[in-house]
């Protein structure tokens, strides 16, 4: 077993981001590391998962959920080994899934520590398509999505860690899948690895038309996550009773505040809805683990098995890359499941 740690690193929010994050919003501390005292354990981070959620944590503007305090450590999920305990149920060497945050150790009570396997062959995956984006994708797609056979699906962020994992469930439901990625590069690895049937770049200057060549039928289900001109070109092929799962806008993470230019459209777009009886659906993934975890997790877990959801991860090495790597996913320059290799 190696030895306890007596430091920790750990990254805070120094100050909070007007408009995109800057690495000065970051700062990483040294502190020395309290012992556990009775009924806690030390946990060393192994995997630090980075995903868009956090940049509305570093807001203090209103949401679902409680902003980081400036100095607090910054939020993320985790896989953690367990270093010492004074708890019955976890044991040194332990491996556990936890929401620690971007730092080396933390203390815990034991409180929403799920124990992983010890044996599990890839630990972060619990971060990736087993865990949080692969329960966000399998949710959103299945439960409000609802795909038929033979329907067109489109997908924003179609190489992200969300987004390939959606096109790859409305593939297995016999849907006509359309990924939406930013570049060449990901395009190509979305229709050759993922399978998805087509993928438009974003950025091209017909982005639009080559989104509407590829949909001939129309769209029945658009999985959303981007928001921004990604959605406007998107609205006019939205079938009739066509669903939108929304599960995030990143277009829209890094505004300071100031209203959008140009007309507003959002009265034509709620005429739209009611007349193509459009189901827009926003959801927090939080909210369905007591009821839906474990059907997903034994779904997706065969489907991983079998072979028929593949998973990509771009790994990046050390905690003080963290904020850096951050930023570029804000960017999107990941590619695929982003996340933090710490110890």
């Amino acid at each position: 077993m190696p030895e306890i740690p007596t430091h920790n690193r750990r990254i805070v929010l120094a100050s909070r981001p007007q408009g995109a994050p800057v690495p000065e919003n970051f700062r990483l501390e040294t502190q020395p590391i309290a012992q556990p005292a009775a009924g806690q354990v030390l946990l060393r981070t192994l995997w630090l998962s980075l995903d868009p959620y956090m940049r509305g944590r570093m807001s203090d503007a209103p949401s679902y959920a409680a902003p980081v305090a400036i100095g607090d450590v910054m939020v993320g999920g985790t896989v953690a080994r367990v270093e010492a305990s004074n708890r019955e149920d976890f044991k040194p060497g332990d491996l556990v899934l936890s929401y620690s945050g971007w730092q080396d150790c933390a203390i815990s009570d034991g409180k929403g520590l799920t124990k992983l396997p010890a044996d599990l062959a890839h630990p972060s995956w619990a971060l990736g398509v087993l865990g949080m984006p692969g329960f966000t994708a399998w949710h959103g797609l299945l439960k409000i999505g609802e795909p038929k056979a033979g329907e067109t699906v489109v997908v924003a962020a179609a190489s992200g860690a969300v987004g390939s994992v959606v096109g790859q469930i409305a593939k297995i439901r016999g849907a006509h899948v359309v990924g939406i990625a930013g570049g060449e590069k990901k395009c190509r690895h979305v229709t050759e690895e993922l399978g998805f049937d087509a993928c438009i770049d974003h950025r091209a200057e017909d982005f639009p038309h080559l989104l509407a060549a590829s949909c001939p039928k129309g769209i029945d289900v658009y999985y959303e996550n981007v928001g921004g001109p990604v959605f406007d070109a998107v609205v006019p092929l939205l079938n009739d009773h066509a669903r939108v799962p929304v599960c995030g806008v990143i277009a829209q993470y890094n505004g300071d505040g100031t209203p959008l230019s140009g007309p507003d459209r959002l009265p034509s777009f709620i005429g739209l809805v009611l007349r193509k009886r459009l189901r827009v659906q926003g959801f927090i993934i939080g909210d369905h683990y007591a009821d839906e975890y474990q059907d997903f997790a034994q779904e997706m877990g065969q489907w991983v098995k079998e072979g028929r959801v593949k998973f990509f991860e771009d790994v990046v090495e050390g905690l003080a890359r963290a904020p850096e790597a951050f930023i570029g996913l804000l960017e999107g320059r990941n590619h695929g499941k982003l996340v933090v290799r710490v110890s």
